[in-house]
């Protein structure tokens, strides 16, 4: 059974800071809403490419979810294009970013964190 591909990942928050993680992954990242499964239970799949990547789940109302804590999860990547207009976009939300230009792997990185302080890569191929 090889494993050939990363499916999904899922954030787990409460109402508020969900809605606030849909939101920031929306018009901050560029992912878009999509169809969701009544079996998902409540809160949003998003998708890139026409492809589900993020699962939004709300949590229960007596769990306990820890935030802005050390993890061993460091960030999830994207590939992407358009690098100027996300740029202006992080920008205009006054998103904190790191940027680095990798010749060796003809990339450029964008790195920030999420309102839950999850760490988002973006990925560009310079020609």
């Amino acid at each position: 059974m090889p494993i050939i591909g990363l499916n999904h990942y899922n954030l787990r928050a409460p109402t508020e800071l969900l809605t606030q993680l849909k939101e920031f992954y929306c018009e901050v990242v560029g992912l878009e809403l999509g169809q969701r499964s009544p079996l998902s239970g409540s809160g949003y799949w998003l998708y890139a490419g026409g492809q589900d990547v993020l699962h939004l789940s709300l949590a229960d109302p007596d769990e306990v979810r820890l935030t802005h804590v050390v993890t061993t999860i460091d960030h999830i990547a994207f590939t992407c294009t358009e690098r100027p207009e996300i740029e202006s976009r992080l920008k205009r939300h006054g998103i904190p970013f790191e940027s680095f230009h990798t010749p060796t792997a003809s990339r450029f990185q964008i790195f920030f964190k999420d309102p839950a302080g999850n760490g988002v890569e973006l990925n560009f191929t310079e020609k």
